[in-house]
């Protein structure tokens, strides 16, 4: 029954995973064209000129130096995902876990089952677990960094009016707001005062932290270094979108929680029957994992649940 619960489970991963890349993709294209036209907007300089080189640098040795320097060192789409997570550790650490992560997971699974075919997709599921851990760790920080931008905005209009600068008031952010905004906006700080232009300080921020407030932000305060403007009410007014626009959210999941209880009872009901039922028939269930006709339907009722569940989730899906 263990052996079935973790082939369920692992299908069940698998299938997951394989449509949360599918929904992913058209929020990502959607996201790099409105990246591209804040580009246009803020009349960036010319790519043809180079990457932009940051004054503070920060380089993490981690357990394989090489294997970081072949990943292309702080530049490297791993390293900044590791920075967007929050995560003390390295490419080199990553890999080396994913390695890790991958043996274990086909060798439980080959004890378990006893059959070699599933070992590489075992070793593939497994080689994703730290990847799957840094991108939940950066969808929390971003999630709070977000909840957390709203009273940094104000904060930074308040000193604004008393007649702080503006490189004052990200200084002020930084040590009065906790993490991870006071941390950002320390970073952002610095770099300023290291003599990094305020233009590239604010690229820097939003590449960070890729929130669409956050390039709102970067936007509004380049066009009124350009252009002149209270910048003091622009951010005020920044604020109060964001609060709003996180009022709705916290609306539209209260008329939702509905349709997300039923997709997670949903999924959870038949592993739950399976195990009640080894409980009081074992012998009864034994059929349904040692003949080939009760695995089939096994691999059919997953896919079927996940389906349903997968049905459920893009109706109670609502974009804020």
């Amino acid at each position: 029954m263990i052996a079935a619960l973790a082939v369920f489970i692992f299908v069940v991963g698998a299938i997951m995973g394989s449509y949360y890349g599918l929904m992913q993709l058209p929020g990502w294209m959607a996201a790099r064209k409105l990246d591209r036209r804040l580009r246009e907007v803020t009349l960036t300089a010319d790519p043809a000129a180079g990457p932009k080189k940051s004054l503070i640098t920060e380089q993490k040795v981690g357990p394989l130096p090489a294997i970081d320097k072949a990943l292309g060192g702080a530049n490297s789409s791993l390293a900044k995902l590791i920075e967007q997570s929050g995560v003390a550790t390295t490419p080199s650490a990553i890999m080396l876990a994913c390695v890790l992560a991958g043996l274990v997971m086909a060798v439980a699974l080959f004890i378990v089952v006893r059959r070699p075919i599933f070992m590489p997709i075992a070793f593939i599921a497994g080689a994703t677990l730290p990847i799957i851990f840094l991108k939940q760790k950066r969808n929390a920080r971003l999630k709070k960094f977000e909840e957390q931008f709203p009273d940094a905005l104000d904060l930074m209009a308040r000193a604004l009016r008393a007649g702080h600068a503006f490189q004052t008031s990200m200084g002020m952010v930084a040590e009065e707001l906790p993490a991870p905004v006071g941390i950002e906006f320390k970073k952002a700080f610095e770099q300023q005062n290291f003599g990094l232009p305020l233009r590239e300080v604010l690229d820097e921020l939003a590449e960070r932290v890729a929130l669409l407030d956050v390039k709102f932000f970067v936007t509004a305060v380049t066009i009124q270094r350009e252009t002149g403007g209270n910048l003091a009410e622009i951010l005020d007014n920044l604020a109060h979108v964001v609060r709003e626009r996180f009022k709705i959210l916290r609306q539209v999941r209260v008329h939702t929680a509905h349709g997300r209880f039923t997709g997670y009872v949903l999924l959870s009901l038949p592993a739950a029957l399976g195990v009640a039922l080894t409980f009081i028939n074992p012998d009864h269930m034994k059929l349904l994992f040692n003949e080939k006709m009760g695995q089939t339907m096994i691999i059919v009722a997953i896919i079927m649940q996940t389906i349903g569940y997968v049905w459920i989730r893009k109706i109670i899906k609502i974009e804020v």
